[in-house]
């Protein structure tokens, strides 16, 4: 090699790790909110960090306006961005040492909201009510939402696992929040500023999922189980992850071959236990199984049946399913989805004589089986009709037995540390929070647990007191005719307290539940009345946005007379008012009278004669009926503070 090529190779080598270094040195990294079609906050500073090589010069330039800063020493930086206005779109750029940049095209200022909570505010759009009409009418550009996906962890991550900001469209909003959608929608429209959602939800989760490790260790309810946590390794959560996948495996594929031969005509269940149905795994002597269960019933046909279209119901199943008759599968559903469960069979399928309809059902989590009324479970071919409830046959043992999952997306500060803290300190208007479900045989305790949220939230922060608006648990479960006493009311009661924080709003549902799902389809009531807490709390306009609260009461004679902060008490049907019930020193509570009297009621019973202590609507799912003129449910309430059932 002559002395000019070795020259020529060295500065070529030279150059190339120039190069490398200028590049690594350039290098930027900003958190995945930091993108395309994202909405910052308006009227605040605007926060926005990264990192880059330590002692980077740091430039950000919004519009018109650049701020600048340097890396510290393990690379990290922040900046805030002058207080801007409504509106854009706008670019923001991001240069390290004037050699990288980093550009965000479509960026919008308007207001931000947190949504957060278990499954009623993760419920998507498609899943609720009128979803057909209000997906093909959601062409919103000046709403976006970013889903924050699921991740739980045993320690503080400093990213979220992904996402992306999604603007407003038919597509889009199939998957968003239906709750969240519904509220951004209303101050969109009402307000007229863009509004970005951060959706960062988990079916299912508790509040203390949600809550820092720190703020946990200062609570005896919380403190000795984050320090039990604190054993949990990264070994664990690969053993749980890969059980986790061999779980839904098993869930949602056939194992062992099981569908090709089970559900046959000519298969010998001779030997498998017998059910009556409709039933669930509670009425059953396999409880408290978990995993997949077969159901087998024979049924006679004669020629009506033949060749025929037929229909098939099975009623109200739990959990997900496939259908097989005569070894041919008809469904196979995921969660329940569907909201029917008919099924149109070919006319080939049945034949004359003996014919065998087989379920494959997962049995999970305390759920599965088929709901009664045992008439909504049937064959018919439109004029006659085969009833399907009765003996079954069933079989636990044929597929593989399904993994412990330790569900540590519930465990104590492991939703915050993936799906909270990286989003801090992001600039909000406020949070949105529908939760509680999961927290119900501890009500109590969400007295303290739920207020430490909202405070551990607003530190970490440093926005002061961020708004922070909520729901109130629906009305759910079967409607009893006698006083008693209710988880839920009491984890109404705790939500009830956290208006005593600064700058919170409450939105009663107790009128919009359903009793037969903790999953009611009307969000959009949900949605509209958190708008219009938003409305008349945070954009200060001059609106009444929840029902009467109660104050305070005295005893008159063998009456108890109630206090309210609104006059315009009413009955929605314009009956006696209805939910009260009055007790005496016995704690023994009696369904009482009522009467409406201004901005007071009127509340006896003569079997109480000495009456101390009155409730409202204090059940899963009260029979209530005052509202405001307005058209807002009073807020459960009792005047009493005797112990529940859920103090511990």
């Amino acid at each position: 090699m002559t002395l000019k090529s070795k020259h020529m190779k060295y500065k070529i080598i030279l150059i190339f790790i120039i190069l490398i270094a200028v590049e690594a040195n350039a290098e930027i990294w900003l958190p995945r909110f930091f993108a395309d079609h994202m909405i910052l906050q308006r009227d605040i500073e605007i926060p926005v960090w990264g990192k880059s090589q330590p002692g980077s010069e740091i430039t950000v330039t919004l519009y018109n306006t650049s701020v600048q800063t340097k890396a510290n020493e393990n690379g990290e930086w922040n900046v805030h961005l002058p207080q801007m206005q409504a509106g854009g779109p706008f670019q923001m750029t991001i240069s390290s040492n004037g050699n990288d940049k980093i550009t965000i095209n479509d960026v919008l200022i308007g207001d931000v909201w947190l949504a957060s909570g278990q499954s009623n505010m993760e419920w998507r759009v498609k899943e609720a009510a009128n979803a057909k009409e209000e997906i093909s009418n959601a062409n919103y550009p000046k709403i976006r939402f970013f889903i924050v996906p699921h991740k739980k962890n045993y320690k503080v991550e400093n990213d979220v696992s992904g996402g992306e900001w999604q603007i407003c469209d038919s597509t889009a909003v199939k998957e968003f929040s239906a709750v969240a959608y519904y509220f951004s929608r209303k101050i969109h429209q009402d307000i007229n500023v863009p509004v970005g959602i951060i959706q960062s939800t988990w079916g299912g989760s508790p509040v203390e999922a949600w809550t820092s490790k720190e703020m946990l260790l200062s609570s005896e309810i919380t403190r000795d189980r984050v320090l039990q946590d604190e054993k949990i390794t990264k070994k664990d959560f690969i053993t749980d992850s890969l059980n986790l996948e061999r779980f839904w495996d098993i869930v949602y594929h056939t194992q062992n071959n099981t569908d090709k031969v089970v559900p046959k005509l000519k298969y010998n269940d001779s030997d498998w236990s017998e059910v009556n149905m409709p039933s669930v795994i509670h009425d059953w002597n396999i409880y408290p199984y978990e995993g997949i269960v077969w159901l087998r019933k024979e049924i006679e046909v004669d020629s009506r049946f033949i060749n025929n279209d037929l229909v098939i119901n099975l009623g109200h199943p739990e959990m997900n399913y496939s259908l097989f008759i005569n070894g041919k599968k008809t469904c196979h559903t995921v969660w329940n989805a569907e909201k029917s469960h008919f099924y149109h069979i070919p006319k080939t399928t049945l034949k004359s004589g003996k014919n065998i309809i087989s379920i494959r059902m997962s049995v999970l989590w305390g759920g599965g089986g088929l709901n009664p009324p045992a008439k909504d479970i049937y064959l018919t071919n439109g004029n006659d009709t085969i009833n399907l409830a009765g003996s079954w046959k069933l079989n636990k043992d044929l597929e593989p037995s399904v993994p412990k999952i330790v569900n540590y997306q519930y465990y104590p500060t492991f939703l915050y540390n993936t799906m909270i803290s990286p989003v801090i300190p992001f600039g909000l208007k406020g949070f949105i929070w529908y939760q509680g479900e999961a927290n119900d045989s501890l009500a109590y305790n969400y007295r303290s647990l739920f207020p430490m949220m909202i405070t551990d939230w607003r530190i970490r922060w440093k926005q002061g007191y961020l708004p922070f608006l909520f729901v109130q648990l629906p009305n759910y479960r079967e409607r009893l005719n006698q006083p008693g006493e209710s988880q839920w009311a009491e984890l109404r009661e705790a939500q009830s307290m956290a208006l005593s924080l600064p700058n919170t709003g409450m939105v009663c549902a107790i009128d919009i539940g359903d009793a037969k799902t903790i999953h009611p389809l009307d969000k959009q009531s949900v949605g509209k009345r958190l708008a219009l807490v938003a409305e008349q709390q945070v954009y200060n306009k001059d609106l009444i946005a929840s029902g009467p609260i109660f104050l305070n009461y005295r005893k008159k004679g063998k009456k108890i007379i109630l206090t309210f902060d609104q006059n315009n008490l009413i009955t929605q049907d314009k009956q006696s008012p209805r939910g009260f019930t009055i007790a005496g020193a016995d704690h023994k509570f009696y369904l009482a009278d009522a009467k409406i009297n201004g901005n007071q009621i009127e509340v006896w019973s003569e079997n109480v004669p000495e009456p101390v202590a009155v409730r409202y609507a204090w059940a899963d799912n009260p029979d209530c009926n005052v509202f405001n003129s307005s058209g807002f449910p009073m807020i459960p309430f009792r005047t009493d503070n005797w112990d529940g059932i859920t103090k511990r």
